[in-house]
């Protein structure tokens, strides 16, 4: 099953908008993901991802209610294998 996730963006690179990556921390899993569809994210900010494209930029409070759900459920260990 696949399903969107949310992640703190820790860096951004790239000055093309469609061409901008962040690295994104996901409960303490880094991954590099396009942030093509979210100009308006910056470092910092949480955005939920699905299939490498961040989609729209979250509140902190509900991504880490989202984190703990997952944490409960022994969820975040699968985001190290995709």
């Amino acid at each position: 099953m696949c399903l969107a996730v949310p992640g703190k963006i820790v860096s951004v690179s790239g000055d093309d908008p469609l061409q901008r990556m962040g690295k994104v921390n996901f409960g303490g899993i880094v991954k590099e993901v396009s942030l093509a569809y979210v100009p308006e994210a910056k470092v910092g900010d949480y955005v939920v991802v699905h299939v490498g494209f961040a989609l729209n930029v979250v509140d902190p409070e509900e991504a880490n209610q989202v984190f703990e759900y997952l944490r409960q459920m022994d969820e975040l260990e699968e985001l190290k294998t995709t």
